[in-house]
């Protein structure tokens, strides 16, 4: 195979890839992988049932009972 022959053939692969580069930005640019991303994200994600809501909301009280608090006097001084 001589030189011509590989050199048009690189072309006709720029020419192509240039032509396609919309399609595959659009699979393998940076707007895919985040979209793939959020989706590995969101599958790790569960609906929380009304007992687990419940724990949750006592959980919550719980910690926040527990953060410490500064009295409305202290913080005028």
């Amino acid at each position: 195979m001589s030189w011509l022959w590989i050199a048009l053939l690189a072309l006709a692969v720029a020419v192509l890839v240039g032509a396609e580069w919309s399609r595959l930005e659009e699979r393998f640019g940076g707007p895919a992988r985040r979209r793939r991303e959020r989706g590995r994200r969101k599958s790790k994600l569960r609906v929380v049932t009304s007992s687990e809501e419940d724990d949750f909301a006592a959980s919550v009280e719980r910690d926040l009972s527990l953060l410490p608090t500064i009295d409305e006097d202290e913080r005028r001084r």
